[in-house]
């Protein structure tokens, strides 16, 4: 398991222990392969990232074609040890959901749902889970019971009944955090097996304020000015319609998540992002790796080599060296 040491609380307030030499947006295999190699180059590291199984490799079952790997391992067990290396020389992970980046001038910013953290450099490795279509009523009642962040809105939903759709370790953390706070939470997987790790799952299960529904899909949030009901429908049975106040959505879909970057990025319209042979985008000091790139073959060993690139890529542009050190080793 992870050492829960190297994980930051993102709810304490924001001070100069929040300033970085690299933050990297993600923690699968680009963003944790990253993070090796500039917490092992001695550059101060931080990855958000929304949760073991909120990326494609996490929620991958078995893989047995990564090399070193003799047999078969699932997903998460391999991210897991990608992280355990990482923490180890160094990089600090916290779970979070980026919801805005300032990445014009030397000291850049990246906003999140509980702390706000500036760095020389950044490295987007965001993934392609992003969902292209909403669920219908989910953008006109956003911010009127719609939420993505149960650690920012649960207060305001004390007493009352909400609904979370989600199968992934993010949805299931944010449900549990809120049954601290509300009457009932009714969880929609969308999924018939929920992607999790089993201890988190058997929490879930055995919560007396969640009602679980698995292979549920949420098909609308019903609702004048703020969220009254939901509309879901399970597999094999007619849809179904319960009063809630809240509806907090963790879907996920097959589009790259970059709508929190600006344009100066000069993203493509399917939501991809250029970069040059260092990995670099059109910003310096900003890089792009993994699937948010859409041109590369979809594989872990190959978003692990693009993060080694533009780690070691990024500490020689830091540095203002010419040639990249391959290794930082005494």
């Amino acid at each position: 398991m992870l050492d829960n040491t190297a994980f930051i609380d993102a709810t304490q307030e924001n001070t100069a222990e929040d300033n970085y030499d690299v933050v990297i947006l993600g923690g699968g295999p680009a963003g944790s392969s990253a993070a090796i190699y500039t917490s092992r180059a001695g550059l101060r590291t931080l990855v958000i990232d929304k949760g073991l199984t909120a990326g494609a490799l996490g929620i991958t079952s078995k893989i047995a074609n990564y090399p070193g790997i003799v047999g078969e391992i699932s997903g998460a067990e391999l991210l897991e040890r990608m992280r355990e290396q990482a923490i180890s020389f160094g990089a600090n992970y916290v779970s979070d959901r980026v919801i805005g980046v300032d990445l014009a001038g030397q000291e850049k910013m990246v906003f999140a749902n509980q702390a706000t953290y500036t760095t020389k450099a950044v490295i987007v490795a965001t993934g392609s889970m992003g969902r292209g279509t909403r669920v219908k009523g989910e953008d006109k009642l956003l911010g009127r019971g719609v939420s993505y962040c149960a650690t920012c809105d649960a207060a305001f939903f004390r007493e009352k009944d909400v609904v979370v759709a989600g199968s992934t370790d993010e949805a299931i953390e944010e449900a549990l955090f809120l049954t601290r706070f509300v009457r009932k939470v009714y969880f929609l997987s969308p999924a018939p097996e929920l992607k999790a790790p089993q201890r988190l799952i058997e929490e879930l299960e055995d919560n007396e304020k969640v009602d679980l529904f698995r292979g549920a899909s949420l098909q609308e949030i019903i609702g004048k000015d703020r969220v009254e009901s939901v509309r879901f429908v399970k597999r094999g049975e007619s849809s179904r319609v319960i009063p809630v106040s809240g509806a907090f959505v963790y879907l996920q879909g097959g589009k790259p998540i970059t709508d929190f970057l600006p344009p100066d990025l000069n993203i493509t319209e399917a939501g991809c992002i250029p970069v040059d042979r260092e990995f670099q985008t059109a910003i310096p000091h900003v890089y792009a790796i993994g699937d948010v790139l859409c041109d590369h073959v979809k594989q872990a060993v190959i978003s692990a080599g693009e993060g080694a690139l533009a780690a070691i890529a990024l500490e020689k542009n830091l540095h203002n060296r010419q040639a990249m050190t391959v290794d930082w080793a005494k």
